[in-house]
C-alpha cells in the first residue's frame, strides 16, 4: 500500500496471542472481529489486494497465523466527495494580504475535512472569512501549505493564489521556511540543547501512529532541533525547530528520546511518567491533564519569504490559554518544591 494513500483507510490491528492455534488468517480474523464487518470472501479479496498484512508483509488468505504475529487490516473509507461548505466559525487571523493569510489555530480544530471530520474544520472557516483560496493540490484542502495536528495549537500560513501556494510550498519542501514550537515534555531533559535524528514511519502495531526506525530501514528522514527553555523537575519546557516536517514529528521524536509530550493521548504522555507516588501529586497532575486534555504543543513562530514582495516575514503567537495555565502550574509546583529542599 502506498504511503500517501494510507490516510484514506481505516486501520485495525490484531496481535496473535501466545499459544494460539495455527489456523488460516481469514478464519482467525473472523474469530476475533464481528462477522457483520467482514465475510470470509471479503477477507480473501482483501488479502489479494494487499489490504491485510502480517508483520508488515503481504500474505495470502491461506497464511497460517503464528503467536505474536501483528495483523494489520486496512479497510478503504467510502470515497470522500462532500462539497466544501463555508461555515461561520471564528478565526484568529494574525495577518492577511492579497497573497496569503496567517492564522492562529486553536487546539481541537481539524485543519481540513477528512473521513470522520466533514465540517467544523479550519478550511470550512477559511471559506467563510476569505474571499479566495488557492486551488487545492489535494481534494478538500484549498490554500493549505502545511498542517498541524488537531490537538496542536498555533500558526499556519494559507495561500490565496496558486502562485503563492507554489512559492510557499517550495520553501517548506526546501526547508527554507522557519517553524518553532513550544512543547511541555515529561522528565528532566538532560542536555540544554540537542538534535533528534531518526527516520519516522508508520508503526507496525498501529498504522495511525508513527514510530522511529533507528536503522533507517523504513520511514522518512526526520530532524528536530531543540533547546531547553525552562525546567520544572518532573517536566521540561522545550523549544523545537523543525528541519523536516513529518507527521507527528515532535511527538514521536520526543517519545523516542524518552520524554513524551505532557498529556499526549497517543504517545503515552497522558499518564504519570515522572514524580512521586503521593496522592497529592497525582491529583496535581490529573488537574493539569484536565486543564489541557491534549499534547501540550504549540506552533509558536513562523517565518517565510513573501511570494510577491520577497521580504522575509516573521510571526509569533501567544501560547494557548490551556497550555499557559498548565505551564504556570508546573512553574509554581517546582518553586514550592525548591523551597522545601
Amino acid at each position: 500500500m502506498k504511503e500517501q494513500s494510507e490516510e484514506n483507510y481505516e486501520h485495525e490491528n490484531l496481535i496473535v496471542e501466545p499459544g494460539a492455534e495455527s489456523i488460516r488468517i481469514d478464519k482467525y480474523i473472523l474469530n476475533h472481529i464481528s462477522r457483520e464487518k467482514y465475510s470470509r470472501t471479503k477477507l480473501q479479496q482483501m488479502c489479494e489486494n494487499g489490504l491485510i498484512t502480517v508483520n508488515d508483509q503481504n500474505v495470502k488468505s491461506n497464511y497460517k497465523v503464528r503467536p505474536n504475529d501483528v495483523i494489520s487490516i486496512s479497510k478503504p473509507y467510502p470515497v470522500f466527495s462532500n462539497e466544501l461548505i463555508a461555515e461561520d466559525i471564528p478565526l484568529d487571523i494574525i495577518y492577511e494580504d492579497d497573497d496569503l493569510v496567517v492564522v492562529n489555530k486553536p487546539a481541537g480544530m481539524v485543519v481540513h475535512p477528512s473521513y470522520g471530520h466533514y465540517s467544523g474544520t479550519l478550511v470550512n472557516a477559511l471559506l467563510f472569512h476569505i474571499n479566495q483560496l488557492a486551488t487545492p493540490r489535494e481534494e478538500g484542502r484549498p490554500g493549505l501549505v502545511h498542517r498541524i495536528d488537531k490537538l496542536t495549537s498555533g500558526l499556519l500560513v494559507v495561500a490565496k493564489t496558486d502562485a503563492a501556494l507554489a512559492y510557499l510550498s517550495e520553501q517548506f519542501a526546501e526547508k527554507t521556511s522557519k517553524r518553532k514550537y513550544l512543547a511541555l515534555v515529561w522528565g528532566d531533559v538532560i542536555e540544554d540543547e540537542g538534535t533528534i535524528v531518526g527516520h519516522i514511519g508508520r508503526s507496525r502495531k498501529n498504522r495511525q501512529l508513527r514510530y522511529v526506525f533507528e536503522d533507517g530501514s523504513e520511514g522518512k528522514h526526520a530532524v528536530t532541533h531543540y533547546k531547553v527553555v525552562e525546567r520544572f523537575g518532573y517536566t521540561t519546557l522545550v523549544e523545537c525547530q523543525l528541519e523536516t516536517g513529518r507527521t507527528h514529528q515532535i511527538r514521536v521524536h520526543f517519545q523516542y528520546l524518552g520524554h513524551p509530550l505532557f498529556g499526549d493521548p497517543e504517545y503515552g504522555g497522558d499518564k504519570i511518567l515522572k514524580g512521586t507516588t503521593f496522592t497529592k501529586y497525582r491529583q496535581f497532575v490529573n488537574n493539569c491533564f484536565a486543564l489541557a486534555p491534549r499534547q501540550n504543543l504549540h506552533a509558536k513562530t513562523l517565518g517565510f519569504e513573501h511570494p510577491t514582495t520577497k521580504e522575509w516575514m516573521s510571526f509569533d503567537s501567544e501560547l494557548a490559554d490551556d497550555m499557559k495555565e498548565v505551564i504556570e502550574k508546573w512553574r509554581s509546583y517546582a518553586y514550592q518544591k525548591s523551597l522545601k529542599n
